[in-house]
This record gives C-alpha cells, sequence and structure tokens, in this order.
C-alpha cells in the first residue's frame, strides 16, 4: 500500500466524460490498496471565462475579489469529481483550499505556502476515503482566499504530498511524461524515464511547460518524488529525482528554448564602477525580470556597451526605461530586437564531461545559426539567436547529442 497524491489539470477534466475517466483512474489505485488524494485544477477554459467576467464590470479588478472569483472554478470540479467517485463505488470527500488550511501569505494572485495542516486529510484517508483538493487556492492568516498563480494546482499538489509524505506525487496531464525537447519542434524527441530536479528546475525556466517552477522547486526542497503522467493514455511517464551516480553517463538530459525573449543594448555608457546599477536598477524597479547580461568594451574610449534580455511582453516598457536612462548617462543609442529566442542545452552530466559547449557551437556554426549571447552555469548553457533559426537549432542540437537513443555516448 501507498500513499499517493494525483493532480490533474484543467483538459484532464475538461468534461463530465474526462471527470468520469478520472473517477475510474483514481478508482483503479484505491482497489490496489492505495491511500489517494487528489488535487485538480478548474475545468478547462473555466478560469479563462471567469477572468473575461470580471474584465467586463472593472479592467482593473480588486486583486481580493478577483481570488474570490477565480477560485470558484476549482470548487466546481472538487464537487463534480466526488460525485463521479461516489457513482463508481469509491468513498469520497472533496475540501477547498481553505478547508484542509493551506495557508499562504496574502499576495493575491501570487500567493506562497507557508503551512498545510494535514490532520483532516489524514482522518479521512484512515476512514477509506479519497480525499479531493482544490488546487490553485488557499487562505491567509486573515481568513481571506488567495490563489497561487497560474499552473499553481501543481504546487497545490507537491505541497500536500510534503506535507503528507506521500511515497509519490503524480502530476496527469496531457503529455505522457517529460521529453528530450518538444516533439512538436523535433519528432525524434524522447520520453525520459527519469530526470533530476536540478535539470527539471532549469528546463521548466528556461521555457518548458510541463511543470510549474514553483512545484519542481517545492518537490526538490521537501524531497518528493513526482511523476509526469498522461491522463488520457497509460504508461509509466518521467520520475523526477536526486541525481544518481548512473546518471552521469547522460551528457545532456534535454533541449529547451524559449520563444518570448527580447534584447535591449545601451551604446557607449561610461565605464565606470556602478554603471551596471545605473542600467539595470530602473528595470528591476519596475517588476520587470532580467536575463541574460553582457557587458562588453565599447569603440569609444572609456565607453562600454551592456546587453540584457527580457521577457517579451516587457520589451515596450523596458525599452522606453532604457532608453530615459540614456539620455539621462549621456549614452550613444539603444539598440532593440525582439525577433530572438532563447535555446539552452540541459544536463547534469555537464559537470563531468569537457567539450559540450564547443560542441553546440559547431553544431549551429554547421547549419549557418549565429549566436548572438551565450550564457552558461554547471549544468546548462544558453545561446539567444534569431528567431528564424529556433526549429532548425533544436533539431541540430537534438541530432548532434544524439538525444533520440536511449543513453549517449
Amino acid at each position: 500500500m501507498a500513499m499517493i497524491v494525483q493532480k490533474y489539470g484543467g483538459t484532464s477534466v475538461g468534461s463530465i466524460e474526462r471527470i468520469m475517466a478520472v473517477a475510474n483512474k483514481v478508482r483503479g489505485y484505491r482497489d490496489r490498496g492505495d491511500q489517494v488524494v487528489v488535487v485538480v485544477s478548474a475545468m478547462s477554459g473555466e478560469t479563462n471565462r471567469l477572468i473575461s467576467l470580471a474584465g467586463e464590470i472593472d479592467k482593473a479588478p480588486d486583486p481580493r475579489e478577483m481570488d474570490v472569483l477565480v477560485s470558484t472554478g476549482e470548487q466546481v470540479t472538487i464537487a463534480l469529481l466526488s460525485m463521479a467517485l461516489h457513482k463508481v463505488g469509491c468513498p469520497a470527500r472533496s475540501y477547498t483550499g481553505g478547508q484542509v488550511h493551506i495557508l499562504t501569505d496574502s499576495a493575491y494572485s501570487k500567493a506562497r505556502i507557508r503551512d498545510i495542516d494535514a490532520a483532516r486529510v489524514r482522518a479521512d484517508l484512515e476512514a477509506g476515503r479519497v480525499v479531493v483538493v482544490a488546487g490553485f487556492q488557499g487562505v491567509d492568516e486573515h481568513g481571506s482566499i488567495t490563489t497561487l498563480g497560474r499552473g499553481g494546482s501543481d504546487t497545490t499538489a507537491v505541497a500536500m504530498a510534503a506535507a503528507l509524505k506521500a511515497d509519490e506525487c503524480q502530476i496527469y496531464t496531457d503529455v505522457d511524461g517529460v521529453y528530450t525537447t518538444d516533439p512538436r519542434v523535433e519528432p525524434k524527441a524522447r520520453r525520459l524515464e527519469r530526470i533530476t530536479f536540478e535539470e527539471m528546475l532549469e528546463m521548466a525556466s528556461l521555457g518548458s511547460k510541463v511543470l510549474q517552477i514553483r512545484a519542481v522547486e517545492f518537490a526538490g526542497k521537501y524531497n518528493v518524488p513526482l511523476r509526469v503522467l498522461s491522463s488520457f493514455e497509460e504508461g509509466d511517464g518521467t520520475l523526477i529525482t536526486f541525481e544518481e551516480e548512473n546518471m552521469e553517463q547522460v551528457k545532456i538530459s534535454g533541449i529547451a528554448f524559449n520563444r518570448d525573449e527580447a534584447k535591449l543594448t545601451i551604446l557607449g555608457v561610461p565605464d565606470q564602477p556602478g554603471v551596471a546599477y545605473k542600467i539595470i536598477g530602473p528595470i528591476s524597479s519596475q517588476n520587470i525580470e532580467v536575463d541574460m547580461i553582457i557587458q562588453n568594451i565599447s569603440h569609444d574610449t572609456g565607453r562600454t556597451d551592456f546587453t540584457f534580455t527580457v521577457n517579451r511582453v516587457d520589451f515596450k516598457r523596458a525599452r522606453d526605461i532604457l532608453q530615459q536612462t540614456a539620455d539621462e548617462m549621456g549614452a550613444r543609442e539603444v539598440l532593440a530586437d525582439d525577433k530572438i529566442v532563447k535555446i539552452s542545452l540541459v544536463g547534469v552530466g555537464m559537470r563531468s564531461h569537457a567539450g559540450i559547449a564547443s560542441k553546440m557551437f559547431e553544431a549551429l556554426a554547421d547549419e549557418g545559426i549565429n549566436i548572438r549571447m551565450i550564457s552558461t552555469s554547471e549544468i546548462k548553457i544558453s545561446v539567444v539567436v534569431d528567431e528564424k533559426y529556433l526549429e532548425l537549432g533544436v533539431r541540430a542540437l537534438h541530432e548532434a547529442f544524439e538525444l533520440e537513443k536511449e543513453v549517449q555516448s
């Protein structure tokens, strides 16, 4: 017998037929003797519908009331799934985030979990019930409903698994695991049997949409074995776990990419202490996240050029701020480019294998792809290239590192 926390996303519970299918799947686990907690999202499209309704009243609604509104989507799903479980002969009980006392801070729409009181859930499990919990939500110390941000149901599931010391947290979604890269870009992409928390965290932060970053962080922090599975077909999925010795054989686990990149350059700023802060400070103060940064010596004596990337949604705002900074500093020019992408190799094997970067650069050069920026860490190498080369670059790297094979040489 095992204790398992399962999470089903919006597409997995997008219709009554899908909800009944989930109920039958959950019953299968319970019939073999497992204790099961199910965390669910709102039905597919429901959260967007609720946001649209709010927008018809106020384009900038009160954040507290928005959380009250959008949290209702999950409440519908937990009730329907519990009814479906009863229908298939499986005793169940549903709870909102507040009812199982998922305590969060008061940052509406992006709250963070502080604590979970799992006593009520444990009592139901011991009584033989399946517990169905609303994902994406909690309550703050004042009793106000809060939400955890888009994808927050993953975080709810991992937090519940940590609080219950579950044997495994299973994330059911519309893909059957984590792949070496997006199969829509590279049809030869291979499903990974396992990947480390560290690698998955990099993949998620670099553009992979399989799991929410905070969920992976939470799982790694509390040592919760995490498995990504398909709601629509049987299979073992991908296990996300801690690094193991045999994983050192694998140089590269996957290729992540991000289409939402934009690049800004300020030319001819004074080459003196504090210049980086004067450039980045005003950007960061507006809650704009800066990613890759490069500083070069300018052609002008005593001057330097400074380049960085931001998310494309922040591009115009960041460009306006940078132009104001350029005027104040007497910089020569501001250059802006929102037609770039970031491609990243990820793998714990980089720590013990030399030559990864040179092989990456060679593969891109062979395809005539110019690298505009480079960033590295212990387990990743990221490059910025022109947007038009994204798919070609991913496929070239996938082939160069033979990621379609079970074990890379």
